[in-house]
């Protein structure tokens, strides 16, 4: 896995980079702390949480990137 990602940033090109703020992405740390806490205690976890929380950082990342 971190070899195919290591492909994929090397062929980036300088224009795909994009810079994202401390501030989004200390909104989306907490958002996976607190989910991660709520869900730590469980045995199992709804994969429909799981993908709320994918989703919910995923917007949060992307907004940041298109604002």
């Amino acid at each position: 896995m971190t070899a195919q990602v290591a492909e994929e940033i090397v062929e980036l090109d300088i224009d795909d980079i994009k810079v994202v703020s401390a501030a989004v992405i200390e909104r989306a740390l907490t958002t996976i702390d607190s989910a991660l806490g709520q869900m730590v205690s469980r045995e199992l976890v709804a994969a429909g949480e799981v993908s709320d929380l994918l989703l919910d950082v995923r917007n949060l990342l992307t907004s940041a990137v298109r604002g």
